[in-house]
């Protein structure tokens, strides 16, 4: 039985006024701060949409915008291809499923306009995010962008740079389709008895610091620590959450481009660690 305020009590649609076009402008500013500068203007919210792109909300029952994803469709390397640029769930709905009910509506309409693939950026660090891709959505990681939206001016990034994992999610395949159903729930370390740490987590005064990363690894599967809440730390410790940053950096950009990819995110307390697979094709 779902809960009032679960995520099954939210209307998701298309934005179609310019009420609603402002609202979620408005939300922009109220996730990532207030004259956030790299939010999407009304004008290409709208638009978007006549060129294959998705924007759409989630409303209450009072007709009120609690979240919205929002992407675009064009080509990349010659695949016609969805690019999610952005999705957000007001803070005090965080966590009851509406952002796994967006995605799956965006993909929902991005199918019907013959595209399987989707692509959006997230940062490595932010467990939450990196728990709804991979567990919810069945994600994989095989890019890692260094500083690639350069410096803003959202305090959400805070100093720490804004490198990102690029999410590969392919729309039709068993995996991502048994995902979104509950029928296949991401796994835990236990079923990798296998895997090579190559980054570590060290609990120093109460503070999770990270270990010395570890590039010489040959192994087939790779664990690679992030701290469970990143910012918490940095909260407490902006030097401790730029050394994740720089740890982090160094492990990611050199496995992945020596033809390995993110396949899962595995919780375990204080820190969560990514599983690193040996692709196949490589």
């Amino acid at each position: 039985m779902s809960l009032p305020g679960s995520a099954t009590h939210f209307e998701i649609r298309p934005l179609t006024t310019i009420g609603e076009y402002r609202a979620c402008v408005d939300l922009q500013e109220e996730t990532w701060g207030e004259g956030f500068s790299e939010g999407v203007p009304l004008a290409i919210l709208k638009v978007s949409q006549l060129l294959g792109g998705v924007c759409a909300g989630a409303y209450d029952v009072d007709g009120c915008l609690a979240g919205f994803v929002f992407g675009m469709t064009g080509p990349r390397d010659g695949e016609v291809v969805h690019w999610s640029d952005m999705l957000a769930v007001r803070a005090h709905l965080q966590d009851r499923g509406l952002g796994t009910r967006l995605k799956a509506y965006q993909r929902e309409q991005v199918l019907a306009r013959g595209v399987e693939t989707m692509y959006w950026t997230f940062d490595p660090l932010q467990s939450r995010n990196a728990y709804l891709n991979f567990r919810k959505l069945g994600i994989v990681v095989r890019e890692y962008g260094r500083d690639m939206y350069g410096d803003t001016d959202s305090p959400l990034h805070r100093g720490v740079g804004t490198d990102r994992f690029v999410a590969h999610w392919h729309m039709t395949t068993e995996r991502v389709v048994a995902r979104l159903d509950g029928e296949e729930p991401g796994p835990s370390h236990e079923g990798f008895p296998d895997a090579q740490r190559v980054l570590g987590c060290d609990d120093i005064e109460g503070l999770a610091h990270p270990g010395t990363p570890d590039l010489e690894n040959p192994k087939d599967r790779l664990l690679v620590a992030i701290p469970a809440n990143i910012v918490d730390i940095m909260d407490r410790s902006m030097d401790v959450a730029l050394q994740w940053r720089g740890a982090t950096r160094a492990v990611f950009t050199h496995y992945l481009s020596g033809g390995y990819e993110v396949r899962e995110l595995l919780r375990a307390g204080a820190s969560a660690d990514y599983l690193l697979v040996r692709r196949e094709d490589t």
